[in-house]
């Protein structure tokens, strides 16, 4: 029996508990893809499915709204792929569990992937009714969302009519999405040199750090667990001689990593010295993060003594530059939007052994130049230590359009369901509206979700009733003639 049985709207749920059972991280959507094709070949409906697994499905009008200007409903296939430590499930290859909570739906030690199942599942849905009035229905899947939009940098809409894209891509019900920075992927490799010592190993791991997306999340001042390591041994410096064996952290380039260790090499005879140090950087950390992130905390484990390479001297003190000096978090606040952070970026991933010193960092900026000038600033330090930057998955912004019919449109929608105004807000965060713009003239854009928390942690929840809410909106958005 299917865990979402019994709830409402079961149409929407049906698929979504489907999705849910298909691994479907990013770089490995290709089931799920093939799923969708085979969703609509059983109904005879008109499908592109590009080599990369992109697919387009085209729904035509129903009775009465063939003269109805058509609609495209877009999501993304993939999802982030994260989990707690000791979940066994292999996400690349496996189902992952989901179970309810009072109103949530969530997953037992993984990421949930509401982002952006519940796209998808709201598509075929809408697809798969025989009864819902609307107009011409193009459903816009991409892959490679959570990876730098590489998908709808890709995707061809040649065969799309609609000049109206409702983007299902957003986490808070009754705001609406109408604008959101545009970012890149940049990895830095700096090479490091490797020597041979004898020493007592101990480990070094964070704990009940809260994580985050990189963008919507990056302005709540929580810890980033690979920064951290690079500040205790920085910290650590001072008081006990050391050597680094390796350290790594983080799943992915936005999001902001939790979990993050490091090996390293001392002296037996300082095991006390570096226990207490231990201590005392917990009782800092946890002073500063209180608020933002009050259950930071390191933890150390004591190994056996052993032989093995470690960082020479001049690659151990370019590890500690990179990590406490390379550029973190919130760098600039927009002056035209109280509220919204402007350039950002996130060390998403590090790793530090005898291939180099490899940090993977989510850049976001609304203002283009910006954007160019932290990069510059990347290309520079890491310059500076020997090594390169390279650029991965580069998407333009999305500018908000002072006149949008469909937003109008959307508002009027919202206070007649609601009794109230809803919220119109820029985000900084990428979304595939920017780059779908640009391959359709005139497109007009909005982006909408039920409400949804911790995306892209292991604690996500998607709210059913909002789901429901979520769906009538919907509906009656597409019902609407104007």
């Amino acid at each position: 029996m299917k865990v979402l049985n019994g709830y409402e709207p079961a149409e929407v749920l049906g698929f979504f508990e489907d999705i849910c059972s298909i691994p479907h991280i990013s770089y490995h959507e290709k089931e799920l893809s093939d799923y969708c094709v085979a969703f609509a070949e059983e109904r005879n409906l008109y499908y592109e499915q590009d080599e990369l697994g992109n697919v387009i499905i085209i729904g035509e009008a129903t009775p009465g709204y063939e003269d109805v200007e058509p609609i495209i409903i877009q999501g993304h296939l993939d999802m982030v792929g994260d989990k707690v430590p000791e979940c066994d499930i292999d996400m690349e290859k496996e189902s992952i569990r989901i179970k309810v909570d009072d109103d949530f739906i969530t997953a037992e030690g993984t990421t949930l992937g509401g982002d952006d199942g519940i796209a998808i599942a709201y598509g075929l849905a809408l697809l798969d009714s025989k009864d819902i009035p609307r107009p011409r229905l193009e459903l816009v899947l991409t892959v490679c969302e959570e990876v730098g939009l590489e998908g709808a940098t890709a995707i061809d809409l040649s065969c799309c009519k609609a000049k109206r894209l409702l983007n299902i891509d957003s986490e808070d019900e009754g705001v609406f999405t109408a604008g959101c920075a545009g970012g890149v992927r940049a990895d830095s490799l700096i090479p490091t040199e490797m020597v041979e010592k004898s020493g007592l190993i101990c480990e070094i791991k964070t704990t009940g750090f809260l994580g985050g997306h990189s963008g919507i999340e990056i302005h709540k001042g929580r810890a980033n667990g690979n920064v951290m390591l690079g500040r205790f041994f920085l910290f650590l410096k001072d008081k006990v001689d050391f050597d680094i064996v390796s350290m790594a952290g983080g799943v992915k380039d936005n999001v902001i990593p939790k979990n993050a260790n490091a090996n390293f090499m001392i002296a037996q005879k300082n095991v006390e010295a570096v226990r207490n140090a231990v201590a005392e950087f917990n009782a800092v950390i946890s002073g500063e993060y209180g608020v933002a992130d009050p259950n930071v905390a390191i933890v150390l484990e004591v190994k056996d003594v052993a032989t093995c390479k470690v960082l020479s001297e001049v690659s151990k003190e370019k590890a500690l530059t990179a990590l406490n000096l390379l550029p973190n978090g919130v760098q600039t606040m927009s002056q035209d939007l109280p509220g919204l952070v402007e350039t950002s970026l996130n060390m998403g991933v590090m790793k530090i052994d005898e291939e180099g010193i490899s940090t993977c960092f989510s850049v976001r900026s609304s203002v283009a130049s910006a954007k160019d000038y932290l990069t510059s600033r990347l290309e520079q330090f890491t310059e500076m230590l020997g090594g390169k930057v390279s650029y991965h998955g580069d998407y333009p912004g999305w500018a908000y359009a002072r006149e949008s019919r469909l937003r109008d449109l959307c508002v009027k929608i919202y206070e007649k369901q609601y009794g109230e105004t809803p919220k119109i807000e820029v985000i900084h965060a990428g979304l595939e509206c920017g780059i779908l713009s640009s391959k359709i003239e005139g497109l007009d854009c909005i982006s909408i979700g039920p409400n949804m928390a911790d995306v892209h942690t292991p604690d996500e929840v998607i709210s059913i009733s909002s789901i429901a809410r979520v769906w009538e909106f919907i509906k009656a958005v597409l019902a609407e003639k104007e």
